[in-house]
């Protein structure tokens, strides 16, 4: 299957949002359900579009996941300094697993992070049982940075996200 990842466009937002929500709660990512806030942040292409890249992997016309790529620590950062890039939200449709699309939008991500100007690395952060994602970013070369975790909501639950890094 040939895959192309590029960026998004505006008639794919709805779609592409619907796509992360489905995989994070079918997955069991989300603790509150279809009630998690997270949810709406998950559904905001759009919004994601406007401050960072919003890169989708498409096959066969079809749309199979997508991902936030955020250059230099920009404004959508969770753990990136202004020397590293972030990668954020990668998810891909069910029915598209297991056919290298993940894998090529984190490609897509470590590209754009090499030609990114004063970039020397790429971070993300991953919850534990994202068992499949970690196994990309180790094949990719990317390595655990446990000194980095962090809990996004500590003062509602104890979601301690993983980190890993990727020196350019």
């Amino acid at each position: 299957m040939d895959i192309a990842i590029r960026p998004a466009e505006p008639g794919e937002f709805d779609a592409l949002g619907e796509i992360t929500a489905r995989a994070y709660l079918h997955d069991g990512l989300l603790d509150f359900g279809e009630g998690d806030e997270y949810l709406g942040e998950l559904r905001a292409v759009a919004k994601r579009a406007a401050a960072a890249e919003v890169l989708v992997a498409v096959a066969d016309g079809r749309l199979l996941g997508g991902v936030t790529f955020v250059p230099s620590g920009g404004p959508m950062a969770d753990i990136a300094r202004s020397d590293e890039a972030e990668i954020r939200m990668l998810a891909v449709d069910r029915a598209g697993r297991g056919r290298g699309a993940g894998e090529a939008l984190v490609r897509a991500c470590v590209d754009r992070a090499r030609g990114t100007e004063g970039c020397v690395r790429i971070v993300l952060s991953t919850q534990r049982t994202m068992h499949g994602a970690h196994r990309i970013y180790e094949r990719l070369g990317f390595v655990r940075t446990p000194e980095r975790d962090w809990n996004p909501i500590p003062q509602l639950v104890d979601i301690t996200l993983l980190t890993y890094e990727l020196t350019l």
